[in-house]
């Protein structure tokens, strides 16, 4: 098995046949500190994989792709995204990837995504001397898709897709442009703004800045802190975060029944189910291999009644949020031991 990745400027189909397309996130991560509460979930991410032609071959939600998309020889445009993003937005920082791939006739290829931020922002530091000299002034961030007012008050970091954003300030009628600044993806800049000198409103404006290099990232785990992610069902870990984070107590989890019957080298990804004591908790809904699981108990009582494939064999694909703990080892894989709750979606 290779990962092949090429211009997309290729044209047409290469071969007659078949062969498959493997898409999956990179498991090898690049740790950066950052606020957890924009950490996304890949399973959530949208999908979409066109040929040549611009035919779509799939679009949807990547947790609910096939693990191996069947596809005629040729070439793929490979594309997720956290949001849809088309226009500046304040907290709407945007993540995702887009790889080309070559599939030769009976070729089997591997398209490892990787969660990156792909989108700018923008924060602005806005002086105490700047709001006396200009107390009647906006301000606002301005590019060709859009613009944003920037309150004095306004502690949000403004989005833009990668390109050329201007400061523009609008007092009495008028705009004058105070810089303009060039983007790139995965930037968050930090601009401040002050009037130099002590003139007051007559002082000139003054600007600085600064990149924010904790928002370059490229990775799917995180470093959890105490209230960080897990704590509630809104930030809950995905299974590959869950599978980086344990030992962990009292945590929810998000991911697809895929599977049961587990033992210490196995289990079963397709009916029927003999097993109503544990299941197995994948990152998408068509997952077969338990390496990218996690194990999960299910204790006697309602919950047991509610989860089992035994009894609920419908429950096959679905997505569910999980309240538990988080062990190193359960039938040989991390597991969530001990749940207490549980959505099912």
């Amino acid at each position: 098995m290779a990962f092949a990745a090429v211009s997309c400027g290729m044209s047409g189909l290469t071969d007659e046949g078949v062969g498959e397309l493997r898409i999956s996130f990179d498991s090898v991560v690049e740790e950066t500190v950052r606020s957890v509460t924009e950490i996304p979930d890949t399973s959530e991410f949208l999908l979409t994989v066109c040929d040549a032609s611009g035919n779509i071959i799939y679009d949807g939600k990547y947790g609910g792709c096939p693990e191996k998309l069947e596809v005629r020889a040729g070439n793929y445009t490979v594309s997720a995204r956290s949001i849809e993003f088309t226009k500046p937005a304040f907290s709407a920082p945007q993540f995702g990837d887009e790889q080309c791939a070559v599939v030769d006739k009976d070729g089997i290829v591997n398209v490892r995504l990787m969660c990156r931020q792909i989108n700018s922002g923008v924060r602005l530091s806005i002086s105490s001397a700047f709001l006396s000299a200009y107390p009647d002034g906006v301000l606002f961030l301005k590019s060709s898709k859009g613009k944003l007012m920037y309150s004095y008050k306004e502690k949000r970091t403004a989005y833009f897709n990668p390109g050329p954003v201007s400061l523009i300030l609008s007092q009495n009628g008028k705009d004058e442009v105070m810089m303009t600044r060039e983007l790139e993806p995965q930037e968050v800049v930090v601009i401040g703004v002050d009037v130099s000198g002590a003139g007051g409103a007559s002082g000139k404006t003054g600007i600085s800045m600064e990149v924010d290099t904790t928002r370059n990232w490229s990775s799917d785990r995180i470093i959890l802190g105490e209230g960080g992610r897990g704590k509630t069902q809104e930030t809950a870990l995905n299974v590959a975060q869950a599978r980086a984070s344990a030992p962990m107590m009292d945590v929810w989890v998000s991911g697809y029944v895929v599977g049961g019957d587990l033992t210490s080298a196995g289990g079963s990804f397709e009916e029927p189910f003999k097993s109503r004591s544990n299941l197995i908790l994948g990152p998408r809904s068509t997952t077969t291999d338990r390496n990218v699981c996690i194990a999960v108990q299910i204790p006697a009582g309602s919950l047991r009644e509610d989860l089992n494939l035994v009894d609920n064999p419908s429950l096959l694909g679905s997505k569910i949020c999980i309240h538990g703990d988080l062990v190193e080892e359960y039938f040989s894989l991390v597991g969530l031991k001990n749940p207490d709750d549980c959505i099912i979606y």
